[in-house]
């Protein structure tokens, strides 16, 4: 395919960015990737009660939260902008004017309307196939308002006109635009202008097979990045949402995606979304994360969760963030999982408390206090043969004291390697943490 590619990313500014906006974002980017094309970023903004300057705002920093960039558009300029519908009414004006020498739209109560030529519009759609609507009954297609009587625009009519301007060649938009195309197709036609080609990827629909909508879990763009997913890990899930690269991975190199990347082979049924899988996907690019990027972004986790890292020595930050990589998903889990390094005045789990803390474990716990108290070197081999010994001493299984410890001084159930824990905390802190403990005893 030439390089002559064009394809545009239209949304209006009137929230979030929504996932199934995200997704048609990402497949107009990985289009123009793999074809050496352009993408515009064009805002629809012709709802001025709606638009807001911190809605495009958010489009912006959600778009580049994922790592698509955009060649033409607001804050990379062009030559075919404005690129705000907003800005561009002389534009609408003067198609207006062409439809009406060419008499194909007339006044009624104060509106504009579009007057429908009477036939079956045929066009093929990339994902979708031959397409065949019957215009031909103004009952059931009655001619199309394309300005109201307060001189606003209606969609129809200003998307055809800013695509034809801006050399739209290719529209890659949801399904759901399906329908409207044909009123489209007409538009170019009575315009004098051959339609773009069109692919009308599938609909992201919920796990019960309703249409996923803004207030449906893990709608917004937001929920990912506020709750410490990875941008890599949710673009890589984005693209399976109607494509896959036929061998069943799951785990995608962007590069190798858009080298990949073929509107042909985008799926024709809808797609399911599955919040837990890309949650899980998350954890897959958590795992292989850098040192220093897991740091940095375990660092953001605990700061937001409100904990003041300034209290601790940065070493201590560190070896603490260390047993926590790979034993967790998203980084909004990691307060819970690793914050018992950082306050020492836990609630204990109550489960745990009941299970653990009973009258049996209370001289238990003394003699894991006694061993580690004995201890000149504290590091994770001494504790562990500490451990070990006082079991063997006592001929219990090492688990009856694992437990109660790690209760102990995380609170607790689940968590780090006990030994390595023990370690990063110190013997002063340890050591405090079991008495504190075995208080609860009486």
């Amino acid at each position: 395919m030439s390089s002559n590619t064009r394809v545009r990313f239209a949304p209006s500014p009137t929230g979030y960015l929504h996932i199934g906006g995200a997704r048609t974002a990402l497949f107009n980017w990985l289009h123009a990737k793999h074809t050496g094309g352009v993408l515009v970023l064009r805002i629809e903004d012709t709802d001025r009660s709606r638009n807001t300057a911190e809605a495009a705002q958010a489009i912006y920093d959600g778009l580049r939260w994922l790592g698509l960039d955009w060649d033409e558009g607001p804050e990379a300029g062009g030559d075919l902008g404005p690129y705000f519908q907003s800005e561009r009414e002389t534009i609408y004006q003067s198609y207006l004017d062409r439809l009406r020498a060419a008499d194909r739209v007339y006044d009624d109560n104060g509106s504009v309307r579009f007057r429908f030529t009477r036939e079956k519009v045929v066009f093929d759609d990339v994902i979708c196939g031959h397409i065949e609507f019957d215009m031909t009954s103004a009952e059931t297609n009655p001619d199309m308002t394309i300005r109201r009587p307060d001189g606003s625009w209606i969609f129809h009519f200003v998307n055809v006109v800013d695509d034809i301007e801006m050399k739209i060649s290719d529209v890659i938009r949801g399904e759901d635009h399906l329908s409207n195309t044909p009123k489209h197709v007409q538009l170019y036609r009575a315009l004098g202008v051959p339609p773009p080609r069109f692919a009308h990827i599938p609909l992201i629909l919920n796990r019960d097979g309703s249409k996923m909508s803004k207030r449906d879990q893990g709608a917004s763009l937001n929920t990912y990045i506020e709750g410490g997913y990875l941008p890599e890990a949710v673009r890589n899930y984005l693209c399976l949402l109607g494509w896959s690269p036929k061998d069943n991975r799951e785990k995608l190199d962007l590069a190798e995606v858009v080298q990949l990347f073929d509107l042909a082979k985008v799926h024709r049924k809808n797609a399911a979304f599955d919040l837990d899988k890309c949650t899980w996907l998350n954890g897959e690019y958590v795992r292989e994360l850098s040192d220093d990027r897991f740091q940095e972004m375990g660092r953001q986790a605990l700061t937001k969760a409100g904990i003041d890292l300034g209290k601790f020595l940065p070493d201590y930050v560190r070896a603490a963030l260390e047993t926590c990589k790979g034993k967790f998903r998203i980084f909004s889990e990691l307060p819970a999982y690793g914050g018992f390094y950082f306050k020492d005045d836990f609630e204990f789990n109550a489960d745990g408390v009941a299970k653990h803390f009973v009258p049996a474990n209370k001289p238990l716990l003394l003699a894991v206090r006694e061993a580690f108290a004995a201890l000149d070197t504290f590091d994770a081999a001494s504790l562990e043969a500490a451990l070990k010994a006082t079991a063997s001493g006592r001929a219990i299984k090492v688990g009856a004291l694992v437990h109660p410890t790690r209760l102990a001084v995380t609170g607790s159930n689940a968590g780090p390697s006990l030994y390595h824990l023990l370690e990063v905390l110190g013997k002063e802190k340890v050591l405090a943490r079991l008495d504190r403990a075995l208080s609860r005893f009486g």
